[in-house]
């Protein structure tokens, strides 16, 4: 990994403090206007588990994916000014140029989840250290898929396209993976299974008791990281031999 861009890539994200407060303050605006209302209900539509618990976990899944896939907008908006054609003249290779954005998406990420499991906090939600290591960690990894997904709809969509596409396709896949409410059988349930974003949410819930991931879900965020991985190489080379 070149550190000199990496560098520059996390200054840079950073320092939009827009850009950073809009990936962290939609799922945290959420998260209170869901389980402040109902702080004090401890057994959540009969399951057992806090209101606040219940929501914080759901939000995790979804604020984690809405920041690795909004990397796709700072891309767009890098192609939009020629920025991904000059770095062809450099000496960074395709792979350094991943790596970074990777890692910046990755850093947003990690903000945007310890702010939620702050605000939990703030709401009662207490767990043991080895539950927040165990759902955080299964998170990380469900997201993989997203950040391709993320530098993929970057090099394909205009910079004025991207706000809209990638938050309805982040909305439909966190509709469709049961962010907002379990879908437990039925066709629903198989076209669910089908989907990486189901199986970030089963990693958010192993602090409810989950059981986490089966043989399908690593199959499956493995099958999606690998198309979407390939498409995002393939738009990125696209994008920067084109004259």
């Amino acid at each position: 990994m070149n550190p000199v861009y990496l560098r520059y890539e996390l200054l840079r994200t950073f320092r939009n403090r827009r850009y950073v407060l809009f990936a962290i303050l939609i799922p945290v605006a959420l998260y209170f206007a869901t389980a402040g209302p109902s702080r004090g209900e401890s057994d959540l539509a009969g399951t057992g588990i806090s209101a606040p618990l219940y929501f914080m976990v759901g939000l995790a899944a979804f604020g984690g994916m809405n920041a690795v896939v909004s990397i796709g907008g700072r891309i767009a908006a890098e192609r939009s000014v020629g920025w991904t054609r000059q770095l062809r003249l450099t000496p960074l290779s395709t792979r350094g140029y991943f790596r970074a954005k990777v890692a910046t998406a990755y850093a947003l990420a990690l903000v945007t989840l310890g702010v939620l499991y702050f605000s939990g906090s703030t709401l009662g939600v207490r767990l043991p250290a080895g539950e927040w290591l165990r759902m955080t960690g299964l998170i990380l990894i469900g997201l993989v898929p997203f950040v391709a997904l993320g530098i993929f709809l970057g090099h394909i969509l205009t910079a004025e396209s991207t706000g809209p596409a990638i938050g309805g396709i982040t909305a439909l896949f966190a509709l469709l993976g049961g962010t907002w409410f379990p879908i437990q059988n039925g066709v629903m349930h198989d076209i669910a299974e089908a989907l990486p974003s189901y199986w970030l949410v089963q990693a958010s819930h192993v602090s409810l008791g989950g059981p986490g991931w089966t043989g399908l879900g690593w199959f499956v965020v493995a099958a999606w990281t690998v198309a979407l991985g390939a498409l995002a190489a393939r738009a990125y080379r696209r994008d920067t031999q084109r004259i």
